[in-house]
């Protein structure tokens, strides 16, 4: 038979428990629901971080795509990465459209004066195209290297 502080310390260790597995277990919020979007007026940058292959991928900027007209403004944008980095870009825009991303199938609705931010792994090697899947508009070029 146990004392009662004896229960209560085991239920406090399992209580404990519980919650250091659901934080591990739950991960971050950018590559769950391709189809959902998060709206912003005026998205922020998160600074890049490097790391050694012992440690967790690079960490990249959030590039900013900016869409006027339907046209992404300077150009396509050309955006690098190497395999296992972590893909991160915000699309703001002036007309609706949906955004996809050729080759790692994510899509997300865009609406007029709003944006729609990704975050995804760089789990595949080669060059996919951004666009604006209404207007056959390409907006990004995603390189990814081994």
């Amino acid at each position: 038979m146990r004392s009662p502080a004896a229960r209560v310390a085991i239920g406090l260790g399992a209580l404990a428990a519980v919650v250091v597995l659901f934080v591990v277990l739950a991960g971050g919020d950018d590559g769950g629901d391709s189809k959902s979007s998060t709206t912003t007026t005026q998205p922020q940058a998160t600074p890049t971080t490097k790391s050694t292959p012992a440690e967790e991928p690079r960490v990249a900027v959030d590039e900013q795509i900016t869409v006027r007209n339907g046209k992404p403004v300077g150009g396509v944008k050309r955006l690098s990465y190497d395999s296992g980095d972590r893909i991160r870009f915000v699309v703001t825009s002036d007309v609706a459209d949906e955004v996809h991303v050729h080759g790692y199938d994510i899509s997300k609705d865009l609406r007029a004066g709003g944006s729609v931010r990704f975050g995804f792994p760089a789990k595949l090697e080669g060059v996919f195209e951004v666009e604006l899947e209404g207007r056959a508009q390409p907006i990004a070029e995603l390189r990814i290297s081994p």
